[in-house]
């Protein structure tokens, strides 16, 4: 069981590190008390089906916060690899953010309304643990791609694990899919519908996918395809993005956008990512 205990500075990007990994997989819990996590990784165990687990825990939890160290040798004691991430960020980079989101720093009033006092407390109370921690990230001088790749490297051994693609086939009579991200035309491609003895099958159906292939132009274009989905997947990895939607059209949604989506698919899951199939108007219209 990977288990990922992440801390560290009030606005140094806690929240967007536990969500890349929430992307990549990770069952994520935000501000757990320190106290309960030896019993939830125990849950965990249990349950059997949790294999990567990342929660944060930080000052928010006022006095309890102050057990962390000691309950992470607990987990560590019953056998779990509990590994800690410290983020943080500068004392003036952590003041500009709160003073741009207007967000109260929990320790505000402790402080007085000082921010500055409040920023410096935290990190007096922080420190320990940050000597304790076994991986740091500063997010100073990050934007959120930055920090994205920072936590992708460390936690997560397949980038391409971090991007599932969908692979859509549509019909254009029906309307494009809303969630597409991209989108191929394939109505200029020879039709199988106007093949009397093709009409009823579909392009799930190999005598669909061989007469659609047959044509030299179809298998110019769907080399086009391929090969600039193959240079835009690794794009989008590193932008960050955990979802793409790839959709492929033709007229009704039955013959050469599901003969396409077919082979892409498998072309995709061929290159090592993670991908899904739906034709979504396959069946309308069949009597």
């Amino acid at each position: 069981m990977e288990f990922v205990i992440i801390t560290g500075l009030s606005g140094s990007g806690k929240s967007q590190t536990v969500n890349v990994l929430e992307d990549s997989g990770f069952f994520c819990i935000d501000n757990m008390p320190p106290q309960l996590i030896p019993k939830f990784a125990e849950i965990c165990r249990e349950n059997g089906t949790i294999d990567k687990i990342a929660l944060v825990t930080d000052i928010r939890g006022g006095s309890l916060f102050l057990n962390l160290q000691e309950n992470i040798l607990k987990l560590r004691a019953n056998d779990v690899n509990a590994k800690v991430l410290f983020v943080s960020a500068e004392h003036d980079e952590i003041k500009r953010r709160y003073k741009e989101t207007r967000r109260k720093h929990p320790l505000l009033d402790m402080a007085g309304g000082d921010i500055d006092k409040a920023i410096d407390a935290e990190n007096d109370i922080l420190t320990p643990i940050k000597q304790f921690a076994d991986y740091f990230i500063d997010t100073t001088h990050m934007n959120t791609t930055n920090l994205r790749e920072a936590v992708r490297n460390l936690f997560v051994e397949d980038v391409s694990d971090t991007l599932l693609i969908s692979c859509v086939s549509f019909g254009f009579m029906h309307g494009i899919p809303a969630e597409a991200d991209l989108v191929f035309d394939v109505r200029c491609m020879p039709n199988p519908f106007h093949v009397p003895e093709l009409r009823e099958y579909s392009g799930l159906d190999q005598c669909v996918q061989d007469y659609v292939m047959s044509f030299d132009v179809a298998k110019e274009m769907r080399a086009k395809m391929f090969d600039m989905i193959d240079f835009l997947l690794p794009q989008y990895i590193t932008e960050g993005k955990s979802q793409l939607v790839i959709a492929i059209g033709c007229t009704g949604g039955r013959h050469r956008s599901v003969t396409y989506t077919e082979q892409l698919y498998a072309h995709i899951k061929e290159k090592g990512y993670k991908a899904r199939i739906l034709h979504r108007d396959v069946n309308k219209g069949k009597k």
